[in-house]
């Protein structure tokens, strides 16, 4: 299956089936071809097309009507390698539920997207990109994921390069579960900043929650290693979001509530460890955030 989508207003998903012989990818490089479209490290095309009568009669399809095309390349300038979790040995034990690796946490993009007939530029200062990889048995119960790369400070009142992400939940290896647990990444200014539980010799710790109401998601984070710490607030409002159409490699299909949404906006507060106490560096406000938010509902 071949899924695109939107957000907003008019939000859509569209899936597109082919046959296994029509997938092709290198175990070598990021070459990946489906039919027609294509992705590699630098540049990806395609197209898709729902009709009302296919989303009609073939809701087992799970998809809404419409259709996309594009055409871009891609700049891939900051990765988040999560470590021995989405190892090579890890893979070949079938180690995790889920396997997560970012190769483009922030990315520049530049060409075009038509979507329903109307055309849409992309420019690399206004893409705000990101590309990464889930891969597995299915996401995890729940999961948590929330990306940014569109960010101001509040102190100098400028524009700076700066990248978040986090993701996880609560991960299962050998098919027992861990306890709640995330992996965070901030790209401040030239430095890579990691909150990694795997790599224990960082010192990392993380408290983080989710909470709705009527109208917002919230995704409330505290990070904090042996130099830095992190104080992250972000929402995004529900009517701008959908909830995620899949089913499993199985063919399940438990996570019937995952939020999905491209417009989360909020802040984050930066401190460096100075003389053993954490020390304001800046603070930062982001939008255009990518979210995720699922939970398996209750039987």
């Amino acid at each position: 299956m071949l899924k695109v989508g939107t957000w907003g207003e008019g939000k859509v998903q569209l899936h597109n089936f082919y046959k296994i012989t029509d997938f092709h990818a290198s175990i070598k490089e990021l070459d990946c071809r489906m039919g027609p479209n294509k992705l590699s490290d630098s540049y990806l095309s395609g197209s898709v097309t729902v009709s009302e009568q296919e989303r009609d009669f073939f809701p087992e399809r799970m998809s809404d009507a419409g259709s996309m095309q594009w055409d871009l390349t891609i700049d891939k300038r900051v990765t988040f390698d999560v470590g021995f979790g989405s190892s090579k040995l890890m893979n070949m034990l079938g180690a995790f539920h889920m396997y997560w690796h970012v190769e483009g946490m922030k990315c520049n993009l530049k060409g075009e997207v038509i979507f329903n007939n109307e055309k849409y530029l992309v420019h690399p200062k206004t893409s705000f990109g990101y590309q990464d990889k889930n891969w597995g048995k299915d996401y995890t119960n729940p999961w948590i994921w929330l990306n940014c790369n569109n960010f101001r400070s509040k102190i100098t009142n400028t524009e700076v390069d700066a990248s978040l992400d986090l993701g996880g939940g609560c991960p299962k290896i050998f098919g027992v579960e861990l306890q709640r647990r995330i992996l965070t990444a901030f790209f401040y200014k030239g430095e890579f900043i990691e909150f990694n539980f795997s790599k224990f010799w960082k010192l990392s710790h993380q408290n983080f929650s989710t909470q709705e109401d009527e109208k917002y998601f919230y995704w409330d984070v505290i990070s904090v290693n042996r130099k830095y710490k992190i104080d992250v607030h972000f929402k995004c409002e529900k009517s701008k979001m959908l909830l995620v159409n899949y089913e499993s490699p199985k063919g399940e299909k438990k996570h019937n509530k995952l939020w999905n949404g491209g417009h989360a906006e909020g802040t984050v507060s930066l401190f460096k460890k100075e003389n053993k106490q954490f020390n304001l560096i800046d603070e930062l406000e982001g939008c255009l955030g990518g979210c995720e938010y699922g939970e398996y509902e209750n039987k």
